[in-house]
């Protein structure tokens, strides 16, 4: 939605996560910090109830309550009040895709359970009632065993709650149809409208859930009762003004996303929307979208593209190789990691798939609609029917089935006829019910949890030639980017999606912006870091009780590296998550104990004085040069075309792995009083206080202060790229805004100072909002960062 026209349009947002140790009330308690900083909306993860003792609120059950543990609508009616007499606001994360559903709270479920397909809600859930292994049922893989090794250890019981007989397994309930509770436990249970299995059987589940997690199942919030029901609340909210913007999480689950926003800007007209959508390297958001662009993951990959040395690529490459033997391209670790999780995770939604494709008429398609999956480029198309298909999503099919026919030619013909018959679909009405809408529906589906969970949850972990590149929307076949290519991104997004969030950490990421600056330092010293890891491999082979793990061990020394100081109970947990998500020695679902173990007593041995004092010299001198990338990356992030989002803790150092790490309790106490002292600080005070983490803290205080000062400097159409001269010029990145500010920044950190280089300025008397000195014309980029490491100017 190419537009201005937000009835309010944030100027800067910062990211907390709720949870029943950091809650609305305690949000409130920092709205002054938050102010003082220059955050104009404090943006919360979902706040409707959610399961007990919830960390993060996607695992809602309840969407017209707010939840008690966050302190409920009182205190976010205090929260609401706190910032609006700041002159601030709020924007919410809302989960319009799933219901967490093995937990109590969530009616509708349990009204289906109750009633079957008798229930009123049966219609809210996208359950397969004709599936073979349950017909008539909800197949719930809940049991730690095989039912009758379960109903043989008396662990399922029959109990009278609240006046109701339910049947109880351990902390589970489960509601007994009417009439049914009468008799052995056995009998009853196989009386019911659901079907009791083990988690292993999740293969044989029969309604759609969240990606793999078989506790939250799929709402067709398509359909309006649905929609209504679990907007009603949160809708409500906006009209009253309390809330001025919504984060939609994982638009792509959906039926329809396109319906989805067209009724969510109808139901809140102006309302400054942005869909969490992972856009792949040259994907488009669908400009059909009402929305005000993305959550920020594609300006993330720019801005970190930038300030990655591709002279550092082919030492990079020969040491992965080396160390791991694997020489395959990026393109066919994608594929193998699709094709992991296909086998390992998504057996249920391919044999769901099978039987619509087999409904259409196509035969036995299982291992075709395997191939053509797996080979598809972005997360989904978005075919709809009675609407022509845009350019783009006819050319992501055409690439998956080019792609699936050259990797497995002899299903040419079945690959081809599911392609047609997903292109039929549109020549139908959105509410025609074909088999030909039904497939083309589930495959649109299934594609986005397949590529979240093959790439961001496996391939990511098996394929590291350098880990900062391995981040959600990012492209690790692909080393760094040019300035050139930063400035045309800018202006795409300028003229395209103006106001679309910008970030540089989520609660998603794979690692902290900060982590991800020191490691992308590896690559302008690609010679020497390939020499200490060639050395530490040969002298802790020792500590290894199996086999080498070169892969796990490799990505442990990079991610090390980036968070030293990491303590051992930390790297330990990392290993053991970075292990099982790469899935090839060990994994969640079928861990390998003697493999575990043996990665725990390795990474555990690491720790020993030796290998400390020789880790601890190396990163020695990457910790200053990390640090002036983090403040020149986020700098950037601040200034360039969007609305600026911080991730809570970051305007700070922050040394942060993937969740739950990343989700560590904030110290607001430090950064407040951090913050109070600064304005009194000189830059030599402000560089004396680094390890306080001052000098971040400064970038985003005078930048976030500079956009509130000067708004109209920052609107669409503003970015201009400066030209920067000398033969050390393409190392310094500089852009303008509206004529009113200037940023300059090193790219590559290790090689700062940068003689010989020169920015050109706009016409002019500029203002050093840090330093406070003045400059015009032509200048030494040197001189220009002579005092502080990366310069915003205004001009005079």
């Amino acid at each position: 939605m190419r537009t201005n026209d937000w009835r309010v349009l944030p100027g800067a947002t910062y990211r907390l996560q709720l949870h029943e140790g950091c809650t609305l009330d305690h949000a409130s308690e920092i709205v002054g910090y938050l102010a003082d900083l220059g955050v104009s909306h404090v943006y919360c993860s979902p706040i409707l109830q959610a399961a007990p003792h919830s960390t993060h609120g996607y695992d809602g059950v309840d969407p017209a309550k707010i939840s008690a543990e966050l302190g409920g609508r009182p205190a976010f009616d205090r929260l609401a009040i706190a910032t609006a007499a700041r002159g601030m606001g709020i924007v919410l994360d809302i989960v319009p895709n799933h219901l967490a559903v093995n937990v109590g709270g969530n009616a509708p479920w349990w009204d289906v359970l109750e009633r079957g397909k008798s229930s009123r809600y049966a219609g809210w859930f996208d359950i397969d009632w004709d599936a073979p292994a349950s017909p008539g049922q909800v197949f719930l893989p809940v049991l730690g065993a095989d039912l009758d090794v379960v109903l043989a250890a008396g662990e399922l019981a029959i109990e009278t709650r609240a006046g109701a007989p339910v049947l109880c397994y351990f902390d589970a309930r489960f509601p007994l149809a009417a009439g049914t509770a009468a008799g052995r436990v056995e009998d009853v249970v196989r009386r019911q409208h659901y079907r009791l299995a083990s988690w292993r059987e999740a293969a044989a589940l029969n309604y759609r859930r969240f990606f793999d997690v078989t506790s939250l199942a799929g709402l067709r919030v398509e359909d309006e009762e649905v929609f209504d029901a679990t907007h009603r609340l949160l809708l409500s909210l906006v009209a009253a003004g309390q809330v001025d913007g919504l984060r939609v999480d994982h638009p792509d689950g959906l039926a329809d996303p396109q319906g989805y926003f067209d009724r969510l800007q109808r139901r809140a007209p102006g309302t400054w929307v942005v869909a969490e959508k992972i856009l792949e390297p040259g994907e488009s958001l669908d400009e059909r979208w009402p929305v005000a662009g993305t959550s920020g993951y594609d300006a993330l990959c720019d801005v970190n593209n930038v300030f990655i040395d591709p002279a550092g690529r082919d030492a990079l490459v020969a040491l992965f190789a080396d160390l791991t033997g694997a020489l395959i391209p990026w393109s066919d670790a994608v594929y193998q990691g699709k094709l992991a999780v296909i086998d390992d995770l998504f057996h249920a939604e391919f044999d769901w798939l099978s039987r619509v494709a087999s409904r259409s008429g196509l035969g036995e398609t299982r291992a075709a609609l395997r191939a053509l999956v797996a080979c598809f480029p972005v997360y989904r198309s978005y075919l709809r029917g009675a609407e022509s298909p845009r350019k783009e999503d006819l050319a992501a099919i055409e690439t998956a089935r080019a792609e699936a026919v050259a990797r497995r030619p002899e299903l040419g013909a079945a690959i081809a006829a599911i392609v047609n018959a997903i292109l039929s679909s549109v020549t139908e009405s959105s509410a025609t019910e074909s088999s030909a809408t039904e497939l083309r529906t589930r495959f649109q589906q299934t594609t986005g949890p397949v590529m979240a969970k093959g790439v961001e949850d496996t391939a990511f972990y098996r394929y590291h030639r350098l880990v900062s590149l391995n981040e959600v929307g990012g492209d690790p076949g692909r080393f760094g980017g040019t300035a050139a290519e930063f400035h045309a991104a800018c202006s795409a997004r300028q003229a395209d999606w103006p106001h679309s969030m910008t970030t540089l950490s989520t609660h998603d990421t794979k690692r902290s912006e900060d982590v991800r600056a020191r490691i992308s330092l590896l690559a302008q010293c690609a010679d020497e870091w390939a020499a200490v890891v060639r050395r530490w491999v040969a002298v802790n082979e020792r500590h290894w009780p199996v086999e080498p793990d070169r892969g796990i061990e490799y990505l442990l020394y990079q991610s090390i590296v980036g968070a030293w100081p990491l303590s051992v109970d930390r790297a330990c947990w990392y290993a053991e998550k970075a292990s099982r998500e790469a899935k090839e020695r060990t994994s969640w679902i079928d861990p390998d104990p003697e493999y575990d173990a043996a990665l725990q007593a390795f990474v555990a041995a690491l720790y020993d004085d030796r290998f400390v004092a020789d880790l601890a010299a190396f990163v020695r001198p990457l910790v200053w040069p990390g640090r002036v990338a983090s403040m020149a990356q986020k700098l950037v992030q601040l200034t360039m075309p969007g609305v600026p989002d911080s991730y809570q803790g970051t305007e700070l150092w922050d040394l942060s792995l993937v969740d739950p790490d990343n989700r560590r309790p904030v110290d607001f106490q430090a950064r407040r009083r951090f913050l109070a002292e600064l304005a009194d600080l000189s830059i030599p005070d402000v560089l004396a206080r680094v390890e306080d983490g001052l000098p971040k803290l400064l970038v985003v205080q005078r930048a976030l202060a500079l956009r509130r000062r000067l708004p109209a400097a920052f609107s669409p159409g503003s970015y201009q790229p400066l030209l920067c001269r000398g033969p050390a010029g393409d190392s310094v990145l500089a852009f303008g805004r509206g004529q009113a500010t200037v940023t300059v920044v090193p790219r590559f950190a290790l090689s700062a100072p940068l003689p010989d280089a020169q920015v050109t300025l706009p016409a002019g008397r500029w203002h050093n909002e840090f330093t406070g000195a003045a400059a015009s014309g032509q200048v030494e980029v040197a001189a220009l960062l002579a005092e502080f490491p990366v310069a915003l100017l205004s001009r005079q």
